[in-house]
């Protein structure tokens, strides 16, 4: 019987200490999650989201596309050299038209006016390699405007939660809660880390794609005086 009573007052005990934790810890917090927090932003989530998901899909597009440029044959300009030592224009012509890479399409346009005066040959070459690195950076300025556009646009959405937030303190009468103001604050910080992050994603891809883009313009430079230098070669 005493063992019994014992293990009540036990129980008791415990329970109090429970209920005493629970008043002391309050209550249980709200887990964040990206999700949650991406909800929280408002209106100015959605171009920001539009803005990522552009970003991306330019940036993967353009990268293999200027991969696929500065892919070289390893013997193409020997094989130029040899058939237009050689005399054979139509086989050069049709090495280039197999090939379709950039320094194809500028070589072929070279070939195409060979026994015109050499200034002729050199500005038909330039002006295909100028077209051709056009065609690279294509959307480019695109992938630049998010890099720029994104952190005004997070820094727009902060201001407009910031006025939500104090509008909502003065609607609120003499019993402010300051849950009402700490909660629209950092309600309106999540724009602001959204396009922060969207801005600095994009400039660092348009960055990559500039870099990737001048290796090819150096290498159809390189090619352009090769093929200028091999027309002044005696053929062997």
């Amino acid at each position: 019987m005493l063992s019994f009573i014992l293990l009540q007052v036990q129980l008791g005990v415990q329970e109090e200490l429970a209920d005493t934790l629970v008043q002391v810890q309050g209550p249980a917090q709200e887990t964040l999650t990206i999700w949650s927090l991406a909800l929280k932003g408002g209106i100015v989530m959605i171009p920001l989201a539009i803005m990522s998901i552009v970003a991306i899909y330019i940036f993967i597009e353009r990268y293999f596309a200027i991969s696929r440029a500065s892919d070289e044959e390893t013997n193409f300009m020997n094989n130029i050299r040899d058939f237009i030592h050689s005399g054979r224009i139509d086989s050069a012509k049709s090495l280039c038209r197999n090939n379709q890479s950039p320094i194809a399409m500028m070589i072929a346009k070279g070939i195409v006016r060979i026994g015109r005066p050499l200034s002729d040959i050199t500005a038909a070459i330039e002006n295909v390699g100028k077209l051709e690195i056009a065609k690279l950076e294509k959307n480019i300025a695109v992938l630049a405007t998010v890099a720029g556009a994104a952190p005004m646009l997070g820094f727009l959405g902060t201001v407009i939660g910031m006025v939500r937030a104090f509008y909502n303190m003065s609607m609120a009468g003499p019993n402010i809660d300051i849950s009402l103001l700490a909660g629209g604050i950092y309600e309106a910080m999540i724009t602001t880390i959204t396009g922060l992050t969207v801005g600095i994603i994009a400039y660092i891809c348009y960055n990559i794609l500039v870099a990737r883009i001048e290796k090819v313009v150096f290498m159809l430079e390189a090619r352009a005086t090769e093929f200028m230098d091999l027309l002044h070669e005696p053929a062997s």
